[in-house]
């Protein structure tokens, strides 16, 4: 063979190694990604059964505790959910406070198997902050 075919062939080779990798990473990520919605955002029957974020505020009053299940309700300026879960909450869990919540959706329920508490401003998404800014429900430092 010619230097040339060979040279073909080592580029042809590479080309399907790279794409192949490229592939891989895409659909591992792809399992992965976890997406975030607001309350006003939702459409379930985009979302199915894959795990998501929904971020807000909890609802006044809402915070019902039995045992570790905890039932609330995450808020924004123009809809509501209601989340329950199981296990330890964050300590600065409250009414009023910005929190995330990472689960599914089970019939009308959205069941967390994580929720995360804004601690301030500084550690809360961008996204969040501006989707928050925007609805006029935003708190800022002023929230403490």
């Amino acid at each position: 063979m010619s230097p040339k075919s060979n040279r073909l062939i080592l580029f042809c080779v590479a080309a399907a190694f790279l794409i192949s990798a490229a592939i891989l990473t895409l659909s591992a990520l792809e399992e992965n990604i976890v997406y975030f919605y607001t309350p006003s955002e939702l459409d379930r029957s985009e979302i199915g059964s894959s795990s998501i974020r929904i971020g807000g505020l909890v609802k006044k009053d809402s915070i019902n505790i039995n045992g570790l299940t905890t039932r609330f309700v995450i808020e924004d300026a123009t809809s509501q959910q209601i989340v329950i879960y199981t296990g330890a909450l964050p300590d600065i869990f409250r009414d009023g406070q910005g929190v995330i919540a990472e689960g599914k959706f089970e019939n009308k329920f959205f069941k967390a198997n994580v929720v995360m508490a804004k601690h301030d401003e500084k550690y809360m998404p961008r996204e969040v902050a501006d989707k928050l800014k925007e609805q006029g429900v935003w708190q800022g430092e002023t929230s403490r």
